[in-house]
């Protein structure tokens, strides 16, 4: 009994220690970032949103975890040539590997349908069936929601 009693008390101890140990190299904060505005005044509000976060939780010792979910008008800050934004993407992405750039499957297929053709994504950015079950989902997995 006393052996069992020493081993539930060191298994305790390091329990709380590895606790204390992953409480000082910070937390890990996910933020799922809704667009759906064709507004590049709208999608860069976004992308400073993203920056703003990363910058602030980055401060403090914390990590953070974005996508960006981009649908219906707002698909278009994916599209290669017709993003007003995208320059700033593709730097962003180089330089933080904290985010995601997500694409609505449905809105580029109801896209290229109207067009004639497939619509690009740019490769920054990788294709989900949907936007809003995208959305939802992060959601479901404890992500915070901004709509900026």
């Amino acid at each position: 009994m006393k052996r069992f009693l020493s081993f539930l008390a060191t298994t305790v101890t390091m329990l709380l220690l590895a606790g204390q140990i992953a409480w000082a190299a910070g937390q890990t904060h996910y933020v799922a970032v809704h667009v759906d505005s064709g507004d590049p005044k709208a999608q860069n509000l976004a992308l400073n949103n993203v920056q703003n976060i990363t910058k602030y939780w980055e401060a403090k010792g914390d990590k953070v975890v974005i996508e960006v979910v981009a649908y219906g008008p707002g698909l278009t800050m994916l599209i290669p040539g017709k993003s007003k934004v995208e320059d700033r993407i593709v730097t962003m992405s180089l330089a933080m590997d904290n985010l995601t750039f997500s694409a609505c499957g449905n809105t580029r297929r109801n896209m290229s349908a109207k067009l004639g053709h497939e619509v690009p994504i740019m490769e920054e950015a990788r294709v989900v069936p949907s936007g809003v079950v995208r959305l939802v989902e992060l959601q479901e997995q404890g992500y915070a929601y901004v709509r900026p």
